[in-house]
């Protein structure tokens, strides 16, 4: 095989499994700078949902104007490291109108956007946020990528594609008390849409007191766990392969027998 071709077919993917410190935004990032450290190259850095300030429902007090401080400190990091930097943040976009939002950021500086579709209404977020509308794909070095937020993974319909995705992407704040739903959930995304999936969790408590246990894992096209990091502060590794995942898909194409739907409002 081309050396250059099997290259692309990897994509290298670093996991940040970050504690949060609530409202601290300079102290969050430079935490996450420290993390990352001399760690190994990657393609693609993922950092947990709210990672500037932690998971909070005072939208007003913690969110920033688009092309804010973090998101310019997250175009200097994707610049610096040479590799995409995703993550989501609270973002205001009107008067009372804000977003949970995650940005998926090239090292030029360009960057798109994905708003959290499902709002978590036990949480009360669904009164302080604006729902995301689209569904975003974005592509990484031949990769169709489809980054989704915490909640997200609870409906198996906003995240099925099972024909346009080659990596489904959760960025979260999920508390352990409700680890076992999302290590089963992330499982069942990789098997019925057959590609692999990446979740990115936090870890520590939050100032609610709430546990989080992290559990940041990519699991492959059959729902086979390639990394799982637990109860850790940690930025863990992992390399994709595109070849493979078209291999699988070639010899069980369970794909094709999809039902095909349409999504209303």
């Amino acid at each position: 095989m081309n050396t250059d071709a099997s290259q692309h077919d990897q994509l290298r993917v670093a996991l940040v499994q970050a504690s949060l410190s609530h409202g601290q935004v300079s102290k969050n990032l430079d935490n996450i700078d420290g993390m990352l450290g001399d760690t190994g190259h990657a393609d693609l850095i993922v950092l947990p949902e709210m990672f500037n300030t932690g998971f909070s429902m005072d939208s007003r007090a913690n969110s920033e104007e688009p092309d804010g401080p973090t998101t310019r400190w997250m175009q200097q990091l994707a610049a610096a490291r040479n590799a995409v930097v995703c993550g989501s943040l609270s973002i205001r976009v009107g008067a009372d109108d804000y977003r949970n939002r995650l940005l998926w950021v090239r090292p030029d500086g360009s960057y798109e956007q994905y708003d959290k579709r499902h709002l978590f209404r036990m949480g009360g977020e669904h009164k302080r946020f604006g729902a995301g509308k689209s569904q975003l794909v974005v592509e990484l070095k031949g990769w169709r990528v489809r980054p989704l937020i915490c909640y997200d993974l609870r409906f198996p319909v906003w995240s099925r594609d099972a024909q346009n995705t080659d990596l489904l992407l959760y960025v979260a704040c999920w508390p352990e008390v409700r680890a076992n739903a999302w290590n089963t959930l992330l499982a069942a995304r990789a098997l019925e849409n057959q590609c692999y999936v990446v979740g990115v969790n936090r870890v520590g408590k939050d100032h609610n007191g709430y546990a989080h246990s992290g559990d940041s894992q990519a699991l492959d096209f059959v729902g086979k766990s390639l990394v799982h990091v637990r109860n850790q502060q940690n930025v863990v590794h992992t390399s994709l392969d595109l070849q493979a995942l078209k291999r699988h898909k070639e010899k069980f194409p369970a794909y094709m027998d999809a039902d095909s739907f349409e999504l209303l409002g």
